[in-house]
């Protein structure tokens, strides 16, 4: 697998270390990446797992090593200096071996199409409003991706206008944007999600609603 100049980013991306405008060039770019896109998915798994089960994983193998200190024991104490050497290179061919075969295992990530672009991920259905509309909404409304997710909805007229974050599945549109629309323009939004961790899963495609005059 390739390597890409954005994965000495990883890390500082999910540790929270990014300046804002730094961490939105990011996500643009990982989001497309494959090669990005999969260190990401393993780095989070693997920090989530530490962050919520470390105690129980170390515990574990301390409990491990202490049942099998013995045999062991009992092993080394038949083997010669040349076995012993000969068993601790095989075992690090086979680890060797391991780490080229395992990552090729992983499935692929659903693609979708945001804005004729090709990405990778999760995608998001707008709900409300996706069509021409003879008032300015109220609500915005997308499909929920369950638990543990934050959204963040950003509305467009040439630039973006308003941005807000939440973790329900729906907003009201505050009444001081609502008076900064015109009749008769055109506008736009689109809905980011990310995990607990602040992680980019899932976009949606950038939705047009024309507000009538």
């Amino acid at each position: 697998m390739r390597n890409c100049k954005y994965e000495k980013l990883i890390d500082s991306y999910l540790f929270n270390r990014l300046s804002e405008g730094d961490r939105e060039e990011f996500e643009k770019h990982y989001f497309d990446c494959p090669v990005c896109f999969a260190q990401m998915e393993e780095r989070e798994a693997l920090i989530s797992a530490v962050k919520y089960k470390g105690h129980e994983i170390f515990q574990d193998i301390e409990q491990e090593e202490v049942r099998r200190a013995p045999l062991l024991e009992q092993i080394t104490a038949f083997l010669t200096p040349k076995q012993w050497a000969l068993a601790t290179a095989t075992a690090a061919i086979l680890l060797v071996v391991a780490l080229a075969v395992v990552p090729n295992l992983t499935t692929s990530h659903p693609e979708f199409f945001v804005n004729d672009d090709l990405v990778r991920g999760g995608s998001i259905k707008l709900i409300s409003p996706v069509i021409t509309v003879d008032a300015f909404p109220s609500e915005f409304r997308w499909e929920s991706l369950g638990e543990d997710v934050e959204y963040k909805i950003e509305i467009f007229n040439h630039n973006l206008m308003w941005s807000a974050t939440t973790t329900n599945n729906h907003i009201d549109l505050p009444e001081d944007v609502k008076n900064r629309m015109d009749p008769g323009e055109k506008y736009s939004w689109q809905v980011k999600a990310f995990s607990k961790e602040g992680t980019l899963i899932a976009v949606s495609s950038r939705v047009q609603f024309p507000v009538n005059k």
